[in-house]
């Protein structure tokens, strides 16, 4: 197993990418410490793993990243519930309004930004301390491919992930020779995920089209002609965490399919 014996913080873990890394870091021997804003749903997630696994391999922990407390109660629940952490994922995230830059309110842009950017900081700096004692430890952010390109209506949600690479490399920068490693994921289009299918709807609406057409012209547009998986990215996980990488670190990996070529 990649992951024995190994403790991970996964953000955002009551659905879609964030339940699917949580599940399959359990699978490969570590103990999770799950964490969103939803009680039930994390609360199931625990239940499943532990049900997989033996008793207290998940453990759950509602809080909304957004707020500071929030940040330090996840960090110190998980260090309660199992000793030390050796790895965070930085998961959770919100889209915000489907609306252009002139429309868009302060108010939308500062949430945003407090969940998919401040968050992912302050539980950095709150990890950072004991793994650099132990001089070993990893972080992998979740950012989009669409930090990377062109699409109109997400300016918050762009900025926010565009931001979390830089945050992912100046991370690296700092605790390579402390023996950390920081990288970061870009999903393509995981159509599967509750946010997407939300995005889907919204975006058809705005632009007053079909939703499953204006889905069809996007995914051509990625070479291999389809979406990708939970499952997909949430092994992509595993590879930037586990030792399978160790020479990898200030990376931001595609795992889009053949979308995005930088």
């Amino acid at each position: 197993m990649l992951l024995q014996g190994k403790v991970a913080i996964v953000t955002g873990a009551g659905r879609g990418i964030g339940r699917a890394i949580a599940r399959k870091f359990a699978d490969e021997g570590a103990r999770v410490a799950v964490t969103a804003r939803t009680e039930s749903e994390i609360r199931e997630v625990a239940t499943e793993i532990d049900r997989k696994h033996g008793a207290k391999t998940a453990h759950p922990v509602v809080a909304d990243v957004s707020r500071e407390p929030d940040c330090e109660k996840i960090v110190a629940e998980a260090r309660k519930a199992f000793g030390a952490t050796d790895i965070l994922v930085n998961n959770a995230a919100i889209y915000g309004p489907v609306q252009p830059v002139e429309k868009f309110s302060a108010r939308d842009w500062d949430e945003v930004m407090a969940v998919n950017l401040r968050a992912p900081m302050l539980l950095s700096k709150l990890a950072l301390p004991e793994m650099y004692a132990r001089k070993s430890g990893v972080i992998l952010n979740i950012s989009t491919v669409g930090a990377k390109a062109a699409f109109a209506l997400s300016s918050a949600y762009t900025a926010s992930k565009a931001g979390l690479i830089g945050l992912t490399r100046t991370l690296a920068a700092e605790a390579a020779q402390k023996g950390v490693r920081v990288n970061a994921i870009c999903p393509g289009p995981v159509t599967e995920t509750r946010m997407s299918q939300q995005l889907s709807k919204e975006f058809a609406a705005y632009f007053k089209a079909d939703a499953d057409e204006s889905l069809k012209r996007m995914l051509n547009s990625v070479l291999q002609g389809r979406p990708q998986t939970v499952g997909e990215i949430a092994q992509a996980a595993l590879f930037l965490v586990s030792d399978q990488s160790s020479a990898i670190t200030g990376q931001t990996l595609n795992v889009d399919g053949g979308m995005i070529f930088y």
